[in-house]
């Protein structure tokens, strides 16, 4: 019933990006572990950027959790350095009243 038509997915999942700092150039065997990562059901989509040397994925929260998704990626091989904010830092509500 939740589904669209022509799509696997339910509409009523709620999806989250998560985005990841890595340090080091993945090799062969990391990026065939991050292959077989997209197969994990939940993950929607995992893209990984090496000039910024991120990875962003697209994951079902009603299944994972973030730190779930990071286990995964480090699982993988993945050196990961930190948890990019995807939202920019808001000024302060003070600042912003001066």
């Amino acid at each position: 019933m939740g589904r669209a038509v022509g799509s696997c997915y339910d509409r009523a999942m709620t999806t989250v990006d998560v985005e990841y700092r890595f340090e080091g150039e993945p090799g062969a065997a990391v990026a065939m572990a991050l292959a077989s990562a997209k197969e994990v059901y939940g993950i929607r989509r995992l893209n990984v950027n090496r000039a910024e040397r991120t990875v962003r994925v697209e994951y079902d929260a009603t299944r994972l959790n973030a730190a779930t998704v990071a286990g995964l990626l480090k699982g993988a091989g993945l050196q990961i350095v930190e948890e990019v904010a995807l939202i920019p830092e808001q000024p302060e509500a003070t600042a912003a009243a001066q």
